[in-house]
């Protein structure tokens, strides 16, 4: 009898989106599942996909994210791939998407993706309900992390 995996074991975390959290303050994070073609599963299992600049989007009390980049899958022939750029939808509760839509439309509130990865064998979409960073908010995260570096760099010289 094989051993129970644990929660991590169970997650392959396929891209995470970095500088979402450079350019925004994560204000909340919703994990949604996306509405996939087999062609897009079988290049995202590949790696063959793009977050960076991708954003989500209520509409008609719908979540659909937008700009997610998923490479052509070669093997799947020209007539059973799927458009690269196009619209996805996301799954969440009604209750949640209820509550985004009343944050959304707060001042300066969007939706960023943070991380797509697979959960027990399902794509997931980690978003994060993200207000921007101004130009000097920035420069103290530069600033935080450059002295997070070298105070690390003088305790690991004893």
């Amino acid at each position: 009898m094989a051993p129970a995996m644990s929660e991590e074991e169970k997650i392959k975390i396929v891209q995470r989106n970095k500088k979402a959290f450079f350019n925004y303050e994560i204000v909340e994070k919703l994990e949604a599942g996306i509405v996939l073609k087999g062609s897009e599963v079988k290049s995202i299992r590949d790696g063959k996909v793009s977050i960076h600049e991708a954003f989500a989007r209520v509409k008609n009390e719908e979540v659909w994210l937008m700009g997610m980049d998923i490479s052509l899958y070669p093997q799947a022939g020209p007539h059973n791939n799927h458009e690269p750029r196009r619209a996805r939808k996301l799954l969440l509760h009604r209750r949640e998407i209820q509550r985004l839509i009343g944050k959304t439309r707060e001042k300066g509130l969007t939706l960023v993706p943070l991380s797509l990865y697979f959960k027990d064998g399902m794509a997931k979409l980690e978003i994060g309900l993200a207000r921007g960073k101004r130009q000097f908010d920035k420069r103290a995260t530069l600033k935080k992390r450059e002295a997070d570096r070298a105070v690390r760099r003088r305790t690991m010289r004893r």
